[in-house]
């Protein structure tokens, strides 16, 4: 009863007018910063930081709380639209919402990104409001073998799920874990794969680079293939009897939805992980656990809302140990912390005793802005399906600049533009070869938090892998993933036995 009187109070301090204004604001801000290549909710409160100082601390953190929260709503929008994920949280949903889209029903893959983000928000505040202190200790029982076990797990659902060529697969994995090596190894200190000392790759590949040039230029050059030049318009229907139906409709995707909701929540309270993985280990997830895994990257419901559900979960989550342990779980969260030693507050345990109306003022706007995430998002649609009712001929060289911008944008450095060109034809080149581009895409997300979580293990157990299997949380979670990596092998075995007997009979 406690908390609940703690909540309703936060609520009554999110609703002042200067609060509801900051919140519609950067509310409305997040989602079109989201919703830009190269921006996304990191740059976006960054930017906008030094213009929080005008206003009280409570006040300030609401702003940049719902700018984070807008942004993680705005990134499904150039995914679905552009076949561009607006940020690295957005990857995921452009695998089923562009498929969504160049069939003429982008209408319901905006709406089940909407629904699912509301949701996935709603679950992760009433976990946030009611498991604060126990959730943060839970984070600090996972140390680096847990981790490394948990990434593991989710290079493990991409090989364990049978829909596609796992061969193929594993190359995928394999080569973005390459890439993901490219730049300056951490534990040594020593260059490792800068082809020749050349400097631009000295600071490593930057994820969003990767992303913009196979979600963006690569998808460019693929539907200029395979419409051979003739003038293309995506369909794109708008009327308010579809977006209605479009709500009920997103209702199929639940279980995403849901497994999104909860797994992108915890994901987000581990320290470095944060809203990306956590997006891409719900979509694998839910991919394993579907009825019809092969529709995934077709245009499933299901492939958009867990995704969507995981970022804006993870989003929460990674506030969790933030307040409660002033360790960030994510790069947003880390300028928020920054932003409050500057306010001269304190992050940690002592945070909601000594700052109970800063708080709780924070949590009651989590819900509120969720809300009104929600309700802006819906009123957009229209002008997001008014986008794409442009020609190719009009929608290619616009894709292609925004693809140029945020390339440039996310690193300030013509040697990634260049890189990101050549992504644009790689990823062209791996579709044609009927390649899956998730597992790399997968592989150089989590490769730079896998790694050096694995030779940290080693090192602690001089050489030991068993620490993977011997400690109590790291054990099962490796034992699941070995299990899903043969799981494969144990379908190939079985058929074989089962052809054996037929032929036999």
């Amino acid at each position: 009863m406690e908390i609940l009187g703690h909540l309703v109070d936060g609520m009554f301090i999110a609703l002042e007018p200067l609060n509801i204004m900051l919140m519609l604001g950067g509310v409305a801000l997040g989602l079109f910063i989201g919703a830009m290549p190269g921006l996304g909710s990191v740059n976006g409160v960054a930017i906008l930081l030094p213009a929080t100082f005008l206003v009280p601390p409570t006040s300030a953190m609401i702003f940049l709380a719902a700018i984070y929260y807008g942004a993680m709503y705005g990134g499904a929008i150039s995914s679905i639209t552009l076949g561009i994920p607006g940020a690295s949280t957005a990857v995921a949903t452009t695998f089923d919402g562009r498929p969504m889209a160049l069939k003429g029903r982008a209408d319901l893959a905006l709406v089940t990104a909407a629904v699912a983000s509301f949701v996935g928000g709603t679950v992760a505040n009433l976990l946030f409001t009611a498991f604060a202190p126990p959730l943060a200790h839970v984070a600090l029982d996972f140390g680096d073998p847990e981790i490394f076990a948990l990434m593991l797990l989710a290079f493990a659902t991409f090989i364990g799920l049978g829909g596609d060529d796992i061969p193929k697969t594993l190359f995928s994995i394999c080569f973005g874990l390459v890439l993901a090596t490219v730049g300056i190894d951490i534990m040594s200190g020593e260059p490792r794969l800068i082809f020749g000392d050349i400097t631009g790759f000295m600071h490593g590949i930057n994820f969003l680079v990767l992303a913009i040039g196979i979600y963006g230029i690569g998808e460019m050059i693929w539907t200029i293939d395979s419409t051979r030049g003739k003038l293309k318009m995506t369909e794109a229907v708008l009327s308010v009897s579809r977006i209605l139906s479009a709500v009920k409709e997103s209702m199929a995707g639940w279980k995403g939805t849901a497994i999104g909701s909860f797994l992108g929540f915890f994901v987000g309270i581990l320290p470095a992980a944060g809203a990306t993985p956590g997006s891409l280990m719900s979509y694998g997830v839910t991919k394993m656990v579907s009825k019809n895994p092969e529709e995934f990257g077709k245009g499933s419901i299901e492939g958009v809302a867990a995704p969507e559900a995981a970022n804006n979960s993870a989003s929460t989550g990674a506030m969790l140990p933030m307040l409660t342990l002033g360790i960030p779980g994510s790069p947003t969260t880390a300028i928020l912390l920054g932003g409050m030693v500057i306010w001269g507050l304190q992050p940690g345990p002592r945070l909601f005793t000594d700052q109970t109306e800063f708080v709780w003022g924070l949590i009651g706007s989590f819900y509120i802005s969720n809300f009104f995430a929600l309700i802006v998002n819906l009123a957009f649609i229209p002008l997001f399906i008014w986008m794409l009712r442009m020609p190719f001929t009009v929608l290619a060289p616009m894709i292609f600049v925004l693809s140029i911008v945020g390339g440039y944008a996310a690193t300030q450095d013509m040697h990634d533009v260049w890189l990101m060109l050549l992504f644009g034809i790689g990823a062209y080149l791996l579709r044609k070869l009927d390649y899956p581009v998730a597992p790399a895409v997968l592989a150089i997300v989590l490769g730079p938090i896998a790694e050096p979580k694995l030779r940290q293990s080693l090192l602690f157990s001089d050489g030991d892998p068993m620490i993977f299997l011997t400690r109590p949380i790291s054990g099962p979670i490796t034992v699941i993933a070995i299990i899903l990596i043969l799981l494969p092998l144990l379908k190939l075995i079985r058929d074989k036995f089962k052809s054996r007997k037929t032929s036999n009979v």
